[in-house]
């Protein structure tokens, strides 16, 4: 690659070799050249929560239309959220992810164990047992469902601090949201829909909090999308509890005002929030105060869209967006350099959970997972997914990424999908 910008900032050649980066000259005389005028180099996005759907619900997603649509975006590393049919819930499971990741290789596919059988908040999972297999996840979670009991989450922190995991919260008090449909106000209240009050996020963060505090477990905390919550992270974090915490795309840039019209495109949990609370998110990002963004890439079917608000899935996909939106909320109005976005999207969500290669971005003999994004080219719609519940359709969204290289493969080549061959066992991520 000659004459890519890295960061964004100074213009650099880079070459790739044996999966690795080198210096020009390390190359081969017949190697390919990718022309980078104009182009940002960013090491490979990491997405810390994604939903793949398989097994089970193989109509909305699966490991491979999920990795394609990530590599679309400009992801190397995604991690596979448990709430599947059956649940990631055992060694077993998480193997099976593992080898489906493998086989797809579009982008490196870390497994998330459940914390409770069946997500039923019940019974604690094999987190110890599902830790020692292969695939070895390091983020245990029952995402889309809130694990309310203390005993339970107490239990699932020991566990996952033995084996230096984190526990990754779906913050929601289920006693204070029975029903609810989307963000409590004065809006949920003239559509007559059943609100989700921001105290059912905090409230559950701050429990958490002094657990982790406790324990000294790791937590991290999902979706935050209030300003409350993100004041009890900030308070976490001024005590030295070991919290980190993500915001999504979209709670960055839309707001409940979006379900004026009852559009089950825009129904999301945790839901649109206010504008209020949308400007807070976007100071905690630059702050610091919130670690990583992430995007809860939620793919249903048009079934499960097309119909009645409060009878609509929750979720929105967010791939291949993601990058373009954190660009005009964060980058453009200058919260974060493309340097940030870096560290908030690729090298700190990879130490959270645990994957390997993140490190210094594009030193020499680093793995060779890297986006090249054309910054004044608009964001195609969204083409990898199974799913098109895409709730920035028709909105104008800028970055284009043009190029995508996994551990030193093209899986992205001028902006379309690159054939790919599968991993093979012996091979190491």
């Amino acid at each position: 690659m000659k004459g890519v910008r890295l960061l964004g900032e100074t213009g650099a050649d880079l070459g790739i070799k044996n999966g690795v980066f080198v210096p020009l000259e390390a190359l081969d005389a017949d190697h390919t050249v990718v022309d980078g005028d104009g182009l940002v180099a960013l090491p490979g996005l990491v997405d810390l929560h994604t939903h793949l759907r398989q097994p089970g619900m193989e109509h909305a997603e699966t490991v491979l239309t999920g990795s394609q649509a990530a590599a679309l975006g400009g992801f190397t590393a995604i991690h596979a959220m448990a709430n599947t049919q059956p649940t990631t819930d055992s060694p077993d499971a998480v193997q099976q992810v593992w080898d489906w990741g493998r086989r797809a290789a579009y982008a490196d596919v870390r497994p998330v164990g459940a914390v409770t059988l069946g997500l039923r908040g019940e019974e604690l999972a094999d987190i110890v047992g599902m830790a020692g297999s292969e695939s070895a996840p390091r983020v245990f979670s029952d995402d889309g469902h809130c694990v309310h009991d203390s005993g339970l989450m107490r239990d699932a922190l020991l566990a996952a601090r033995r084996v230096g995991a984190v526990v990754a919260q779906h913050a929601q008090d289920p006693a204070l949201t029975v029903g609810s449909q989307m963000n409590a106000g004065d809006l949920a209240d003239r559509l007559g829909l059943t609100g989700w009050p921001s105290v059912a996020e905090e409230s559950i963060i701050a429990r958490d909090a002094l657990l982790a505090e406790a324990l000294d477990a790791r937590l991290h905390v999902c979706h935050v999308s209030t300003a409350g919550s993100l004041d009890v992270v900030r308070w976490a974090k001024a005590r030295g509890i070991a919290i980190t915490a993500e915001v999504t795309p979209h709670h960055l840039l839309l707001t409940e005002d979006l379900v004026s019209d009852a559009d089950p495109l825009f129904k999301v949990n945790p839901p649109l929030r206010t504008r209020e609370d949308t400007m807070a998110l976007r100071e905690g990002v630059a702050s610091g105060i919130i670690d990583i963004v992430a995007t809860d890439h939620a793919p249903h079917p048009a079934e499960a869209k097309n119909c009645a608000f409060d009878q609509a899935a929750f979720g929105m996909v967010g791939l291949e967006t993601a990058l373009a939106v954190v660009l005009e909320t964060l980058v453009e109005p200058g919260h974060l350099t493309l340097g940030d976005v870096a560290r908030v999207m690729s090298t700190k969500p990879a130490d959270i959970g645990g994957v390997a290669g993140y490190g210094e971005p594009f030193g020499f003999g680093q793995p060779a997972h890297l986006a090249l994004v054309d910054r004044s080219r608009p964001t195609p719609e969204p083409s990898g997914s199974l799913s098109r519940n895409n709730p920035y359709f028709g909105r104008a969204l800028q970055g284009a990424v043009v190029h995508t290289f996994y551990r030193g493969v093209a899986t992205v080549a001028n902006g379309e999908l690159a054939e790919v061959s599968p991993i093979e066992r012996t091979e190491t991520l």
